[in-house]
């Protein structure tokens, strides 16, 4: 999340938002949450689990290029 939330002060074109799995489950359902943290993005690339940096940033990107192919 935190990694997330530096993102998103650095670009205009980040927006983060963190929702608390067990208060919302209506969303955890449609997300399939198993795990915290559950990262989705664009609702193309999601993933679970605390991934490093470099690997945080290369899914932002490949869910931005996957967006400009569509």
């Amino acid at each position: 999340m935190r990694l997330a939330q530096h993102m998103a002060i650095a670009s205009d074109r980040v927006r983060v938002e963190c929702i608390e799995a067990n208060e919302f489950p209506d969303i955890s359902q449609r997300y399939h949450v198993m795990a915290v943290p559950k990262v989705v993005i664009n609702d193309r690339v999601e993933f679970e689990g605390a991934y490093p940096e470099p690997e945080f940033l290369k899914a932002v990107l490949q869910a931005a290029l996957d967006g400009k192919e569509a």
